[in-house]
């Protein structure tokens, strides 16, 4: 379990977990149009930054799709809670989601 997910698990926010079969990738390794499950956020990212995202509504549990990418693959727009939000790849690949159906 990665240090922010013990921060938030302090916090009474327990991250998801993937079920048995599901694949666990980055919001990065996603196609438009597929929905997943953020899982956790990993540490390589900068605190302020992950803090951010929770923010904004990438918290454990929380479901996403993806709506479109940039003609060069950066930036990659996702809607999570009702709203579409840009992130950089680089933001992407530091939140861990598993596909939802």
């Amino acid at each position: 379990m990665s240090q922010l997910s013990a921060l938030l698990h302090d916090c009474r926010i327990t991250p998801a977990y993937c079920e048995a079969g599901q694949v666990d990738s980055t919001l990065a390794d996603l196609k438009p149009g597929s929905r997943a499950r953020i899982v956790d956020v990993r540490d390589d990212m900068a605190p302020a930054a992950a803090r951010r995202l929770f923010d904004l509504g990438f918290t454990p549990g929380a479901d996403v799709t993806v709506v479109r990418r940039a003609p060069l693959a950066d930036p990659i727009v996702f809607r999570v809670a009702g709203c579409e939000l840009a992130l950089r790849r680089v933001q992407a690949r530091c939140v861990r989601v598993c596909a939802v159906e």
